[in-house]
């Protein structure tokens, strides 16, 4: 009874494996414009920031701008690629109609999300390990409390995966999809603290830059590397957890309707 048990079990698993490997499969194929486009991009700022104005420049007490910038560059990798990972791969299904294959297959909700989840946080962390190699070339981070760094990575990694599953259900076309990418994302990674610290800006948009919810990930990555922070570890964690439990349920409330995905 219970291998029958046991067997039915990883068999009801299988679906979710085999989309799995599919979303693995499909950023692998094209290996040189998703991954190692953005490492090209990363290294780029890298260089500008580090070998450039690495020492020249200080915006914090006791670390070089090099040393500043990295942490915002590495989180800046990782949730561009978690976000571009989930949000192509879901559209281009609804688009060329290979959702509809999908949805009538074995895979439960928790399945979908988890499967296109893992697969674009792979790539999104693997993009952001890459970048801090490359970084090591150019200034040495101390990593103060390395697995509170590890873990604002993966939890920024998880917050843009379903991000981008809500982007790609809503998004009507390829120009709506880059909007989201273009007018929301990007200016929130480059107001939320990547470049300078908001503690340097004047009061208002000091209290301002406090509504990005960018900036808390990016403060408490930075944090946890560094050691200093604008806010504490826990109140960047916090925000950054509740804002990701928040769009996790809303991603698994429209996969769970099935909302604009089988029109």
């Amino acid at each position: 009874m219970n291998a029958e048990y046991r067997q039915g079990r990883f068999y009801s698993w299988l679906p979710f494996f085999t989309l799995l490997r599919k979303e693995i499969l499909r950023f692998w194929r094209v290996a040189s414009q998703t991954l190692l486009t953005p490492i090209i991009t990363a290294s780029l700022y890298l260089f500008v920031f580090g070998a450039t104005l690495g020492d020249r420049l200080s915006v914090l007490e006791g670390f070089s701008y090099a040393q500043f910038v990295i942490p915002g560059l590495i989180l800046m990798g990782i949730i561009n690629n978690s976000f571009a990972n989930t949000s192509s791969s879901l559209f281009m299904s609804r688009y060329l109609g290979g959702i509809v294959d999908l949805l009538v297959t074995p895979v439960s909700p928790p399945q979908f999300i988890l499967a296109y989840t893992l697969a674009a946080m792979l790539r999104g962390l693997a993009v952001g390990l890459v970048v801090w190699l490359i970084s090591t070339l150019f200034a040495h981070l101390p990593w103060v409390a390395p697995l509170q760094a590890l873990m604002m990575a993966v939890l920024a990694s998880f917050l843009f995966t379903q991000f981008g599953l809500i982007a790609a259900i809503y998004a009507h076309n390829f120009d709506t999809l880059s909007m989201y990418s273009n007018f929301l994302l990007l200016p929130l990674i480059y107001l939320g603290g990547v470049f300078y610290p908001i503690s340097i800006l004047p009061p208002f948009w000091a209290k301002l830059s406090l509504l990005n919810p960018l900036f808390y990930l990016i403060d408490g990555f930075r944090h946890a590397i560094l050691g200093v922070g604008d806010i504490s570890f826990l109140t960047a964690f916090l925000v950054s957890g509740a804002l990701a439990l928040a769009l996790f349920c809303w991603a698994a409330w429209l996969i769970g309707s099935g909302y604009r995905l089988r029109s």
